[in-house]
């Protein structure tokens, strides 16, 4: 539980703190409570900037001849955005021309990207501030006082001089770039087209949260099992090349007749260290060709299709993209998008190619006059029981809500199958090195029993 330091919204000098697990949740508490925030930060980084600041407000209201701002007025100054004036964030404001000025000049600094994550909470924060009532404009300002890092700083600026421009959020959105994709813009857009601008904007948030729950998980199963693979690797190459050598060379120079799985052992050692050059080369071509048929779309779709089929690893990665494609079309329909836009937007978000061309050929039977459910049953990727429930939703006009509840559960299945991939992938990997460095110890041990007995001989 963290502690969050507050100013309220044109109201000089009052304020006070609230405890919770997160900005988003803070912010939630005060807006329900009736309070709209003119800032909001963990306490401890609004002291240390505090202090930072001493004196430097009371030159900037000098030189702004007094005027003031309290941010909730529609012609505010944009400058607003960049820095609040006061404790209370509502100190001295510069005229709108220099405000504009100082706008275009933090865009033009260089626009970079959120994450994920960090989308999916300035979202979430917006979504709470325009269901509280306030307006867009006001409540872009409101975030961007609440302890911003330096790129949701210039992308909200951007965003508040586009809509003080009489441009929808969505346009503004799409006009900065990445993280708002097509998909996150069409939301937007079907926001505000509704009216249910605040109600979407949950629905992108919950839509990116899950999918950085996904990517968290996917790649925590394979950290692990990939960092195993690697020191077992690492030890098999150590052992072969440096500590088998020190050790059968005197036995070589004695003419000591090696045991059959000794001489295998020191073969291999003899090619790695005579050929290593070639190996490398090896490697490196394979890598180049591997990068080249990756970024061919032909080729491309080959190991995406073949992926699939692996055992244990194909159902993962078919499950993971079922509940992508599951939710992401659920949260485009509620919206109020279009059937077909939502499922062509859906389709382009899909990572495997052979899943994202099955697709393409379901938006193309639909946009013939097909229902959901038949071409989705033909292409044979995805599970007979989300064909039943998507063919229900379509006769029962409850399709958003039945692609929800049936993401939730596939969500739930692809974390199960995470669990049995940790579960069963590492201990199987320990076994197979087990076994081959119980070989390399084999020949060794062998080496030395052989080398005993010639010298018990003489």
């Amino acid at each position: 539980m963290a502690t969050f330091k507050y100013t309220i919204l044109g109201s000089v000098g009052a304020g006070g703190t609230v405890d919770a697990p997160d900005r988003a949740t803070a912010l939630r508490q005060l807006m329900a409570g009736g309070v709209v925030p003119a800032t909001l930060e963990p306490a401890r980084a609004k002291e240390a900037r505090a202090a930072a600041r001493n004196g430097d407000d009371a030159g900037k209201s000098d030189r702004n001849g007094g005027a003031s701002t309290n941010g909730t007025r529609g012609d505010a100054a944009p400058g607003a955005v960049l820095k609040s004036g006061g404790a209370n964030g509502a100190g001295a404001a510069p005229s709108r021309g220099a405000g504009l000025a100082a706008l275009s000049k933090t865009v033009r600094r260089g626009r970079s990207s959120m994450s994920l994550g960090d989308t999916a909470s300035f979202l979430r924060e917006l979504a709470t501030a325009v269901q509280a009532g306030l307006p867009l404009v006001p409540a872009l300002r409101t975030l961007a006082r609440s302890g911003r890092t330096e790129a949701q700083q210039k992308m909200l600026a951007h965003m508040i001089e586009r809509v003080e421009q009489g441009q929808p959020l969505a346009e503004a959105c799409r006009t900065w770039g990445k993280p708002f994709g097509e998909l996150l813009v069409n939301l937007l857009k079907a926001g505000e087209a509704s009216g249910r601008l605040g109600d979407v904007l949950h629905q992108a948030s919950d839509l990116l949260e899950r999918e950085v729950a996904l990517r968290r998980s996917l790649s925590g199963a394979l950290i692990y099992p990939a960092m195993l693979a690697v020191l077992g690797a690492a030890a098999l190459v150590i052992v072969t090349v440096f500590i088998v050598p020190a050790i059968i060379k005197p036995m070589e120079a004695a003419n000591v007749q090696l045991p059959l799985i000794t001489r295998i052992v020191v073969g291999v050692t003899n090619v790695i260290l005579s050929f290593w050059w070639a190996i490398l080369a090896v490697v490196a071509v394979a890598i180049v060709a591997w990068s080249r048929a990756w970024a061919n779309p032909a080729s491309r779709f080959v190991i995406d299709r073949s992926a699939l089929r692996l055992p244990m690893i194909g159902s993962l990665l078919r499950d993971a993209a079922v509940a992508r494609f599951t939710r992401t079309l659920g949260t485009l329909v509620r919206a109020g998008l279009p059937v077909l836009t939502a499922l062509r937007l859906t389709a382009a978000t899909l990572t495997n190619a052979a899943m994202r061309s099955a697709m393409e050929n379901v938006c193309d039977q639909v946009a013939a006059g097909r229902t959901i459910a038949e071409p989705l049953e033909k292409c044979g990727l995805f599970p007979p029981l989300l064909v039943q429930i998507v063919s229900l939703g379509e006769r029962s006009g409850k399709l958003p809500e039945l692609l929800q509840q049936a993401a939730t559960s596939l969500d739930a299945r692809t974390e199960s199958r995470v669990k049995v991939f940790t579960q069963i992938l590492p201990p199987l990997l320990v076994v197979v090195l087990a076994v081959l460095i119980g070989f390399v110890i084999a020949a060794i041990l062998l080496a030395l029993l052989q080398m005993q007995d010639a010298v018990g001989q003489l």
